[in-house]
């Protein structure tokens, strides 16, 4: 279950904000809003990116269509290990150890005891650079 922080409509998705398509979390990379006639509804093409595994996804709303946009939590975390293709964390503000896939673009790059920035959107978490 991921925790919303506040409803939108598809108008005020703009670009940058993450939103909730399909249970999943995207990042809005492009928006274009065109009315319609007299009595029509405005319709919003939205372009987006998964937050976690990069997949793109096109598709036009209704402008009055609602999307939740989820609690995204930026952490800091400490690499204690690295196993072939997960490293061990340390949380720096609780403590504790948790242990997330090293995305391919920082692979080579992380060794024992460096920091790390890792996302948290629900259960789902991603190193996201090093710091």
């Amino acid at each position: 279950m991921v925790e919303v922080l506040k409803i939108i409509e598809a108008t005020g998705a703009k670009v940058g904000t993450t939103i909730m398509i399909e249970g999943e979390p995207y990042t809005v990379r492009k928006t274009d809003t065109s009315k319609t006639g007299k009595h029509g509804h405005a319709k919003c093409r939205i372009e987006a990116v998964h937050v976690f595994n990069g997949n793109k996804k096109v598709f036009v709303s209704p402008g009055h269509d609602k999307f939740e946009v989820p609690v995204l939590n930026k952490r800091k975390g400490q690499v204690l290990s690295i196993a072939e293709d997960k490293a061990s964390l340390m949380d720096l503000e609780s403590f504790e150890t948790i242990e997330i896939a090293i995305p391919d673009e920082l692979k080579g790059q992380l060794e024992e005891n460096s920091n790390v920035e890792y996302w948290q959107i629900g259960e789902q978490m991603m190193i996201k650079r090093k710091v």
